[in-house]
């Protein structure tokens, strides 16, 4: 029996029969949050020795049987840590593919001298638990335990244990790829662009396929043009630009209209459209869906879906069939369906004629997996709420010929399992940069009304 002793109070660690095993210094005790965010996470730490306590595997097994998302997580950890034992015993360590880790699955440990309101029924108290003595048990180690769980980290920081978030993809939102860049070129460029509609770049300016740009006059700012990088011929090119308004919809702003362009060109199958409401990333996206798959015709059916989560207090069960049960949380959809529509009282007359004929459908991201979606234009709407996995899982259902667009505000979100650095949408925009076949325009100017933009930037 040895006492460690932290910040606040001492503590007397006893280990039960055995002594800690381990190769590398540092050593990371995974949470079980973490595995239910990411099956393989264990994957994620190449440096470090990976240990499991016995109480994650338990609260695995009990996510094991959920059919969601934590479900199904859970069920491949259990998988791949099976595996992991058949090439070794998970207590004395399985050496990791293609690292230098060892996984650990190790057992609870017993304490004496714990504040009362330390209740070692709760598991997360057991894992902190094992964290402390890991630390206690390794002098000079360098033992951090990973947990998305807020509340634990700030309990292990008063038993003087590191505590961080798993991020093994964080991206700070201020640091994102915006899509846009601001440049400044030469008088005789800018004519050049106007002239000859292209204008070739040096490799100084490092821009990405099909990276918008505001090029602006170095002697003078107000002479200026917008166009994209087109990564294929290595040249800035005008943006497609609609004679006339799409369903009754123009682009406002300078913003509007690269959006405008990444939604209306066929060889963009992914487009991401990021910004705060208001700035008219559903509505934009719903207009150019309307005009590529009835006006021209290149699309079979414009399909548009979204997550289901609540804002606020959920309400509970809703009466009905099915889709009077999904009406509700879709209703935000049908909503600007109709007003591109027409905004009179025929307008839910039309949009349900279309839907009737298949060339409109709304429905949840509930029931995508195992589909296959041929040419559809495909518009994900609230992406911001779901995990990158969950991304994955809807941009590989998309067939040939169908367009995937994403739209989302990174502040808000209402899934409590991510936030805005490890959203899947914040994953996609990070991943998708700088793909032949992908665009990304990030919205700022909201345009839905004086209110609606003033509540945005005070509240």
């Amino acid at each position: 029996m040895r006492t460690a002793r932290g910040p606040g109070f001492p503590i007397e660690a006893g280990i039960l029969h055995m002594t800690l095993p381990g190769r590398l210094n540092r050593k990371v005790v995974v949470d079980t949050n973490v595995i239910l965010f990411d099956a393989l996470a264990i994957n994620k730490f190449k440096t470090a020795d990976i240990y499991i306590p016995f109480s994650v595997i338990e609260e695995i097994d009990r996510f094991k049987r959920d059919l969601g998302e934590n479900g199904r997580n859970a069920r491949h950890f259990s998988r791949f840590v099976d595996v992991l034992r058949d090439k070794g015993s998970l207590a004395a360590g399985v050496e990791l593919e293609n690292s230098k880790s060892f996984v650990y699955v190790i057992s609870d440990f017993k304490f004496t001298g714990l504040p009362s309101e330390m209740n070692l029924g709760v598991p997360d108290h057991r894992i902190l638990g094992t964290a402390f003595t890991l630390m206690s048990q390794n002098d000079g180690a360098d033992v951090e335990l990973i947990t998305k769980d807020i509340n634990l980290r700030i309990k292990a920081d008063v038993f003087g244990i590191a505590a961080s978030d798993y991020d093994p993809e964080d991206t700070h939102l201020e640091d994102m790829y915006k899509g846009v860049k601001e440049i400044e070129l030469d008088p005789a460029q800018i004519d050049g662009f106007y002239k000859d509609r292209q204008v070739e770049l040096g490799q100084e300016y490092k821009l990405y396929a099909n990276q918008y740009l505001i090029m602006k006059d170095r002697a003078n700012p107000n002479h200026s043009a917008i166009g994209r990088f087109d990564g294929k011929l290595g040249k800035v090119v005008p943006l497609i630009s609609p004679t006339e308004s799409l369903w009754g919809i123009h682009p406002r702003n300078m913003e509007q209209s690269f959006a405008f362009d990444a939604l209306l060109n066929d060889e963009m199958l992914f487009v991401s459209l990021v910004g705060k409401a208001g700035t008219g990333k559903t509505l934009l996206a719903l207009a150019a869906g309307l005009h590529k798959t009835l006006d021209e015709g290149r699309f079979q059916r414009l399909l548009v879906s979204r997550p289901i989560f609540p804002m606020g207090r959920d309400i509970g069960y809703l009466p009905g069939d099915v889709e009077q049960k999904l009406n509700p949380w879709m209703q935000p959809i049908f909503d600007n369906v109709e007003f591109l529509l027409g905004a009179d009282k025929k307008a839910a007359g039309r949009a349900q004629e279309l839907i009737n004929q298949g060339m409109l459908n709304i429905e949840p991201l509930t029931y995508i997996r195992g589909r296959s979606i041929p040419n559809q234009y495909l518009i994900v709407d609230e992406s911001q709420n779901l995990t990158p996995h969950e991304i994955k899982t809807i941009v590989t259902r998309a067939g040939q010929g169908t367009k995937v667009v994403l739209t989302g505000d990174s502040y808000q979100i209402d899934n409590p399992y991510i936030d805005a650095s490890n959203s899947g949408l914040t994953y996609s925009v990070e991943r998708f940069k700088g793909q032949r076949i992908s665009a990304h325009v990030s919205l700022t100017k909201g345009e839905r009304s004086e209110l609606a933009e003033l509540a945005a930037n005070i509240l």
